[in-house]
């Protein structure tokens, strides 16, 4: 019999990710899922075509929405996945916990990343640990930070070997990853900064830039999502603040990267993130110190062949912008590595630059990858240790 799998949190923006993919993969096919809403309870589902519960439906998993914040609905579930974020998370898991439910939570938001009892998932890397975790009676597997499980994946060829002492990371993250509403008034402040510049074709570049550095401050901006403008300019400062003058965004780096790898494999991480005008693809200039001097080649050889999905680009002009920019990747699952080079400071010292979307490898992918391996016990391609 088929697994029942509840998904919460299927309509937003990464909740709609991981609905693509696994209709690309054909994923609904070997599970019997259940959709659950926090808004339009008794509402028709989301088209999923035949799945393993209604192998000639049509029209996706049979039944009306039901109740996200009723635990009683969720007593048939085998398994929970979730993207509605950290709000539901904190309510709702701890009470499901309590009412008896057992099953599998896959979750996509924060809360329950450094708890003891789960486990950031991101099998290219740590799958060998998954594999283990399970057998020990693992139960709560949580997708990483974003921007933490791209830079993981970009350089994980040379973390695989315990090459690196320390990580300095200086994040340029889309507006899509502080969520929906950010990233449409990003568009919408880039429209209202476009009709500010002045209308006179022969009007120099300074009068052009005036008119929209005003328009940045003007009261008409639209700022509600974002707090601040983000067209035309940069916000070197993402989420809220935490100890010793970082933001909660750059504590994960260290924090998570310690949980994904293990604290004898990781190395230290920090650095300054920043949230930049994409709309779509973190990227990220990382300063890595290797524990010994290693010869390019060998560099980028470990980097090319760590995972399938990695893609080294050559430190060439033409290359760079054709291929290691938020535009060559969005929609993609590659995770574009480039500007490989030894650096001034000494030849233990890296400069690399990476970029992928967010969206996939940094959120939907590892939580459907997860979700594939509990229901059919087989470990999807590229998992460590295959």
């Amino acid at each position: 019999m088929a697994l029942r799998v509840g998904f919460v949190g299927w309509r937003g923006m990464v909740g709609s990710v991981l609905r693509e993919r696994m209709l690309a993969e054909g994923d609904f096919a070997y599970l019997d899922p259940v959709f659950f809403s926090t808004s339009a309870v008794g509402g028709a589902p989301p088209d999923v075509g035949p799945t393993a519960g209604s192998p000639n439906s049509t029209a996706g998993s049979p039944g009306p929405l039901r109740d996200a914040h009723d635990v009683a609905a969720f007593a048939d579930c085998d398994v929970v996945v979730t993207c509605q974020g950290g709000d539901w998370t904190e309510a709702m898991w701890p009470r499901l916990r309590a009412a008896g439910f057992a099953g599998h939570f896959i979750d996509a938001a924060s809360p329950l990343r450094l708890n003891p009892e789960a486990m950031i998932v991101l099998d290219p890397v740590n799958g060998r640990a998954m594999q283990a975790a399970k057998a020990r009676g693992m139960r709560d597997w949580i997708g990483g930070n974003c921007t933490v499980s791209l830079m993981i994946l970009g350089i994980a060829g040379l973390l695989d070997a315990d090459d690196v002492e320390w990580v300095s990371s200086m994040t340029y993250q889309a507006a899509s990853g502080a969520g929906a509403a950010q990233m449409t008034e990003l568009v919408a402040q880039m429209g209202f900064v476009a009709g500010q510049r002045p209308t006179d074709p022969a009007a120099d570049a300074l009068a052009v830039e005036r008119a929209v550095t005003a328009s940045l401050s003007h009261p008409e901006l639209p700022t509600a999502a974002l707090g601040w403008p983000l067209a035309a300019n940069i916000l070197p400062y993402v989420d809220r603040a935490v100890a010793d003058g970082q933001s909660r965004e750059e504590a994960k780096g260290h924090l998570e990267a310690a949980r994904i790898l293990g604290p004898e494999r990781a190395p230290t991480v920090d650095g300054t993130c920043v949230r930049v005008g994409a709309l779509r693809c973190h990227a990220q200039g990382l300063t890595v110190k290797l524990r010994r001097p290693l010869a390019l080649a060998e560099v980028e050889a470990r980097l090319a062949g760590a995972h399938p999905w990695v893609r080294l680009v050559p430190n060439t002009r033409e290359d760079t912008l054709a291929g290691l920019t938020p535009a060559a990747v969005s929609g993609a699952l590659t995770i574009a590595v480039g500007r490989v080079r030894p650096m001034r400071m000494g030849p233990e010292f890296l400069n690399v630059f990476t970029v992928g979307d967010q969206l996939l490898w940094g959120a939907a992918e590892p939580l459907r990858r997860t979700l594939s391996w509990l229901v059919t016990g087989t470990p999807p391609l590229g998992w460590e240790g295959n």
